[in-house]
């Protein structure tokens, strides 16, 4: 079984392969291939441990979290990270044990390749320039798709903090980087937005917004977790990444009370659908699914 570190898990995964991969696993969703069961916990002695596996008949994969909010204030757990990852690739026809993958790594890469994919296709506008709120590992992996997959050029950030490492990849990338002093107008400018927060209400207002704004909400996962304003959210294009898991954990379409019956599923998307609307804003919520790192663990098996 070959292990792989966190760099060596982000070189196996390349966005365009990634990219390819993904748009490769919608077709297995699609035939029925996919079998993935509802995220399962397991409360810890100061944390949760998360079992998210799934399998199309070839290749299974399980990613394992464990969260530890306060963990890393205690000497056990000093330099360690307060959420750490695996993902086990497996042979799902033998059980022969085939990758052990970086899950954060994994988990960046993928949902940031995922909201580039679809900005590919749903976006009006999908070469920028691109407004980032937030400056977390989430946002720093989406700076790093968007250029890769839509040759992004000029970027902003709105950050409650100094931006350094945000600052420091948009350096090694050649992007000139603009912390926004007032992020209403920078929502005027970009038409693509990435909210990537652990905000509990809406970051900005329903005004003067780009009128054909493109918006990857990331950061709320959970139905208490809320980005983006419920006016923006009932008046827009609704796509997810997984509809059964935005009907559980997505705050930003729970508490809008959208109607679901007009919610589409971006692994259903008919060719037909793959296309802007140029009428209306598109938000492109992802709460994140198995199917996804599987995907990622196909390609890792291919590269490595």
């Amino acid at each position: 079984m070959q292990i792989l570190t966190h760099q060596q898990t982000l070189d196996a995964l390349p966005h365009a392969a990634l990219a390819a991969s993904l748009s490769d696993m919608f077709g297995r969703i699609r035939r029925g291939e996919l079998v993935s069961p509802v995220r399962s916990a397991l409360e810890l002695p100061g944390g949760t441990l998360l079992y998210m596996p799934a399998h199309d008949g070839e290749v299974a994969a399980i990613k394992l979290v464990t969260v530890h909010p306060g963990h890393v204030a205690t000497e056990q757990g000093a330099g360690q990270s307060a959420v750490q990852a695996d993902v086990l690739v497996i042979d799902a026809r033998t059980g022969k044990r085939l990758a052990l993958l970086d899950g954060e790594a994994v988990t960046a890469r993928r949902t940031a390749t995922l909201s580039a994919l679809a900005a590919q296709q749903l976006a009006a506008q999908p070469a920028g320039p691109l407004l980032l709120i937030g400056a977390g590992a989430q946002a720093r992996a989406h700076l790093e798709a968007f250029v890769a997959l839509l040759g992004t050029q000029k970027v902003y950030v709105s950050s409650r903090s100094e931006p350094r490492d945000l600052q420091v990849l948009a350096d090694r990338l050649g992007l000139e980087l603009t912390q926004v002093s007032s992020l209403q107008a920078a929502l005027t400018e970009c038409p693509l937005v990435v909210t990537a927060t652990t905000a509990t209400a809406p970051l900005f207002a329903d005004h003067a917004l780009h009128p054909q704004g493109f918006y990857a909400a990331i950061g709320s996962f959970k139905a208490d977790m809320q980005e983006l304003p419920p006016e923006l959210v009932r008046r827009s294009r609704l796509v997810v990444d997984t509809l059964d898991g935005c009907q559980a954990e997505a705050g930003d379409l729970l508490r809008a009370g959208i109607d679901w019956s007009t919610v589409q599923d971006i692994s259903h998307l008919p060719e037909a659908d793959r296309s802007p609307d140029l009428t209306r804003p598109t938000i492109f919520k992802s709460v994140g699914q198995a199917a996804w790192d599987l995907a990622a663990a196909r390609l890792c098996l291919r590269e490595v």
